[in-house]
């Protein structure tokens, strides 16, 4: 169902008002995060820098914004904002006078391997980076000076596209979100020999994410700013609703890179899982002490668990249906494939891991909003307010839930990715084997997390 079609919603979404407002609070917030990181408590639960990143704005995007909305949050997003103000010359309409280089981002690189190598970097300092204010703000800044860096040399917002780390397991769970932007009809498009949607007109940007509208088949390089739908003259942009996880039955561009990405997403959770919720006290310590030879060790396990274990597990288990079924399809054909039914796990992973703690610590924030820099202020009234954890009786519950769930899915995207070459019995055969990897994941975040 294309809500466009709605003359309020599409009024709100080719008007540049709304959007542009809602990226100048977040940019206020990022920047808050920065100043109360550098120059705030360096006690974590009472710096907004920790408590705005990884308990508010982790919540509404693993929780709501990347389940429900996809890339949503990238259409709002205050990271790229001021280098794409530079590059356009204009903070509004496209009238400015572009600035910077203007290049193309380099063939070679077009792929999502460097955001997976930014995020597992991210990830090997993580527990440093969550509990140490000034390491969050350093990070922030580090995002904020790229981004701007990125965008006076290349075209477009290659930060977004090719190196932000968030974004790249942004673009790989937004395979599952009912929502996406598509053309209503190729044939107007075909006929449309301008191609404003990409090339820009008096009325939009030509799409800053370098994708050509008409040949998306899915979100994963869509960032819904809407650009495309400002830009067409022959309103032939829709956004639909649709079922979750369309994009996951989509053969087309199926990729290595995007494989890994399922990969890293769902060890990392696991790790995460142990690290920072689990009794070990060693592994923890570990994982803080950057630079000792625990932590190096640490490192070293971290990356060969993602990069090596965990796929080769899991070529093996392909491996194995590929025997047991008699599939002639190429292995690594068949590898590629049946990772995308590791999205749906990962994301049931990543919130059932997010509704370990942000219930329980949801409580800082009013106090952090109250407080910023934990100066002793009292802005809201809210700062004298306690720790108080929610929902603590019904997490477990809701984690049980969220992970069974994502097995289910799991099961059911292996088993259609399966029948896609092969007959039922045959399908069954191929799926089954990561039927039961997904099986074991589920049972060990479950006892990770749950139990």
């Amino acid at each position: 169902m294309n809500i466009l079609r709605y003359p309020l919603i599409k009024a709100t979404l080719k008007n540049r008002w709304p959007q542009f407002s809602i990226m100048l609070i977040a940019l206020a917030g990022f920047l808050l995060a920065i100043l109360s990181g550098l120059f705030g408590t360096p006690v974590g639960s009472r710096n907004f820098g920790i408590v705005f990143v990884w308990i508010a704005w982790w919540a509404i995007l693993m929780l709501v914004a990347v389940p429900f909305l996809g890339r949503g949050w990238c259409s709002i997003c205050p990271i790229p904002a001021p280098g794409e103000w530079l590059q356009r010359g204009a903070m509004l309409g496209p009238q400015g006078q572009a600035k910077g280089f203007g290049r193309r981002w380099p063939k070679r690189f077009r792929n999502i391997w460097l955001q997976n190598g930014s995020f597992l970097l991210v990830a090997l300092f993580s527990t440093v980076i969550l509990t140490q204010p000034r390491v969050t703000a350093i990070v922030l800044a580090a995002f904020l000076f790229v981004a701007v860096g990125a965008s006076l040399v290349f075209e477009r917002r290659a930060f977004c596209r090719y190196l932000c780390p968030v974004g790249g397991f942004i673009g790989l769970y937004s395979q599952l979100a009912p929502v996406e932007v598509r053309v209503v009809d190729t044939d107007v498009c075909k006929a449309h020999t301008e191609k404003t949607c990409y090339t820009g007109s008096a009325g939009g940007y030509g799409c800053p994410w370098d994708v050509f509208p008409p040949g998306l088949v899915k979100n994963t390089y869509c960032g819904t700013c809407m650009e495309c739908l400002r830009a067409c003259p022959h309103d032939n942009i829709a956004l639909n609703l649709r079922s979750f996880g369309a994009d996951l039955s989509v053969e087309r561009n199926r990729k290595l890179d995007e494989a890994y990405k399922a990969f890293i997403m769902l060890g990392a959770a696991a790790i995460y899982s142990m690290v920072l919720l689990g009794p070990w006290g060693s592994l923890k310590l570990a994982a803080y002490s950057v630079g000792t030879l625990s932590w190096l060790a640490y490192a070293a396990s971290f990356l060969t668990l993602i990069l090596l274990a965990l796929p080769g597990l899991f070529w093996l288990t392909v491996w194995t249906g590929k025997k047991l079924s008699g599939s002639i399809q190429p292995i690594k054909k068949l590898f590629i494939a049946q990772s995308y039914s590791l999205v749906p796990l990962g994301l049931s992973a990543w919130v059932a891991f997010s509704l370990s703690f942000v219930f329980a610590n949801f409580s800082y924030v009013l106090v952090a909003l109250s407080d910023p820099f934990g100066w002793g202020w009292n802005l809201l009234g809210t700062a004298g307010i306690s720790w108080t954890p929610w929902l603590t009786n019904l997490t477990p519950f809701l984690q049980l839930g969220v992970l069974v769930g994502g097995f289910i899915w799991a099961t059911t995207t292996s088993r259609k990715i399966a029948v896609e070459k092969a007959d039922n019995a045959q399908a069954l055969k191929l799926s089954t084997p990561v039927i039961v990897f997904c099986l074991a994941f589920t049972l060990t975040l479950m006892g990770l997390l749950v139990a």
